[in-house]
């Protein structure tokens, strides 16, 4: 976890070297800082922002593009904040022209994220799982993407490129959007939502060799649930698994609320739950009161 006076690592460079090794990097998502560092006690080595999930916890509403820039940097600030580990954030388009990805990028390495993520659709974008989603051309893309690979002050932060082409325009384009956007720089590329384990197989063979490559294992969504060791097999370099967390914290909360409808308190639920000093602890009270120890006085 972050303590407060550490003095952080580059998790930029950091992130690379664990993109470098044999296996897939293995990455949960965070919707907040709270799940954020859930993710790194539980012995991940990175984090990964989803805007489905940020956009779930900020608004209670669907990922369809109803985040500002603002907003989406705000909480990639206080998830950065919250740990240690590198923490690789969506993006969205964006949010605009190349010009507008000029400013995004900047925004995100202010807020101290290793990787952001940056997708090919039109405005107002959709969750990649999603159906009706729309594109911008392969041109515009390559000039965005080119603006933010000029953008960064920092070479190490990780520029990943996605293509929601599958679901719109076929394998075909998707194979060549990907293509041309690590021409343009990108340094990750990432095909979303193919729907079969033989199209997954074609974008693994065909672009493994151009740069690295993310699976997005969207729990629930259109891609099959292949096993890591599978993943690994195929060359991919990094698994995300995005909503999981977002997924298990509304089970948990629905269950609570429906012994507290039921019975009236929520005495029943607690065995299940932390208990409040191990909640104060996790969330690093310990540390505030040897703190307040350290500056009494």
């Amino acid at each position: 976890m972050a303590d407060m006076l550490s003095t952080r690592r580059t998790p930029r460079a950091r992130l690379r070297e664990l993109m470098s090794a044999s296996a897939p990097l293995v990455v949960p998502g965070a919707y907040d800082a709270l799940s954020a560092r859930l993710i790194e006690q539980a012995g991940f080595a990175a984090v990964y922002m989803t805007g489905f999930g940020t956009t779930a916890s900020l608004i209670g509403r669907p990922d369809v593009g109803l985040l500002t820039g603002a907003e989406m940097v705000d909480n990639a600030r206080r998830i950065v904040a919250a740990v240690d580990v590198p923490v690789i954030a969506d993006a969205d388009t964006g949010y605009g022209n190349a010009i507008n990805v000029v400013r995004t990028v900047q925004l995100y390495e202010q807020a101290g994220v290793a990787g952001i993520q940056l997708e090919d659709q039109a405005m107002p974008k959709k969750c990649g799982h999603m159906s009706g989603k729309l594109l911008v051309g392969p041109d515009e893309m390559v000039g965005k993407l080119r603006a933010a690979v000029e953008a960064r002050r920092d070479p190490d932060l990780l520029i990943i490129a996605r293509t929601d082409a599958v679901a719109v325009t076929g394998v075909d384009d998707a194979i060549a959007r990907a293509t041309a956007f690590a021409e343009a720089g990108a340094d990750v590329l990432f095909v979303e939502a193919p729907t079969s384990e033989e199209d997954i197989a074609r974008v693994a063979k065909e672009l493994s060799r151009v740069a690295p490559l993310v699976f997005n294992w969207a729990e629930g969504g259109r891609t099959p649930p292949l096993s890591l060791e599978r993943i690994g097999e195929l060359g991919f370099s990094l698994v995300i698994y995005p909503i999981g967390t977002l997924l298990a914290a509304t089970a948990g909360i629905r269950a609570l609320l429906a012994t507290l409808k039921s019975d009236g308190t929520p005495v029943s639920a607690l065995p299940s739950l932390p208990g409040f000093d191990e909640f104060t602890d996790l969330i690093g009270l310990p540390e505030i009161q040897e703190l307040e120890q350290r500056y009494s006085g």
